[in-house]
């Protein structure tokens, strides 16, 4: 095995089948984010989402999904362009990969439903692991009012890496936590990121929310305030089995007795303690 692939795979402690399954999963992202790097990808657009929050902001969760955001909307990007530099960051760590396109079915597909159809989605896997695979997702519309920074990755080399900051990662997630749509199924991992922004007292850029909203729901600012976003959530925390949040949750995390404490009540009080930024 190549040895700085070795290298990344080493600083994770692999006891069971899912401790390699994730520990695999974020080196792959660790790789595809270096090849995106000198592909220049982050000149025109930035990472977002629970994986960019495990990576780069601490989440002590793991992620499977890679989502990206263009910094301005431009309906002729295209995430192609920059599958050779991908393939060969891969390549110089002794890896191949496959990139396939994942194609939308409707407007309610399972995964995506609470996104618009204008974004594009890809596949990659290794051609000897098709079964670890992980998703690169990039909004070509994405709503705006964000801000960006960028961060250190020091494997497979020195790079940075152009980040939402915290506070409007919280308003995508918050987005996503409340009109993600997955039919029957529940993305506890929505819930364990909203306790752990709740928990480091991040200020939730609500401006951006309200801008998410009234792009992808069609919901006016003046008819989303603070008020009516945490009635609605809670709404949401009512209405769902916490049991099934919490198996979604098990496989990416190391310690699950950590949700022991998770009820609609602890989850109704988290809303209550959420940080409103003055922006």
């Amino acid at each position: 095995m190549n040895p700085i692939f070795q290298n990344m795979l080493s600083r994770y402690e692999i006891r069971t089948k899912d401790d390699y399954t994730n520990a695999l999963r974020e080196v792959m992202q660790q790789t595809a984010l270096a090849g995106l790097y000198h592909g220049g990808f982050f000149n025109h657009a930035a990472f977002y989402g629970g994986t960019c929050l495990r990576i780069f902001y601490g989440l002590q969760r793991f992620s499977e999904d890679m989502d990206f955001s263009l910094l301005q909307p431009d309906e002729s990007f295209r995430l192609e362009n920059y599958f050779d530099a991908i393939i060969a960051e891969f390549h110089s760590l002794g890896r191949e990969i496959s990139i396939t396109r994942k194609e939308k079915k409707t407007q309610t597909n399972v995964e995506s439903a609470f996104l618009k159809d204008n974004t594009e989605i890809y596949n990659l896997a290794f051609t000897t692991e098709k079964s670890i695979k992980i998703k690169l997702e990039v909004d070509t519309q994405p709503p705006l009012g964000f801000s960006t920074e960028h961060k250190l990755l020091m494997l497979p080399f020195s790079f940075m890496v152009r980040c939402y900051t915290l506070p409007d990662l919280y308003a995508g997630k918050m987005h996503a936590l409340l009109f993600r749509a997955w039919k029957s199924r529940v993305k506890g991992r929505d819930w364990y990121d909203f306790e752990w922004y709740v928990r480091n007292n991040v200020a939730l850029n609500f401006k951006h929310l309200q801008q998410r909203t009234e792009q992808i729901n069609a919901i006016k600012a003046e008819d989303f305030t603070p008020e009516i976003f945490k009635n609605l959530l809670k709404e949401k925390i009512l209405k769902t089995d916490i049991d099934l949040v919490k198996n979604d949750v098990r496989p990416f995390i190391k310690n699950p007795s950590e949700m022991d404490i998770w009820s609609a009540d602890y989850f109704l009080q988290l809303v209550d303690r959420i940080n409103f930024s003055s922006k």
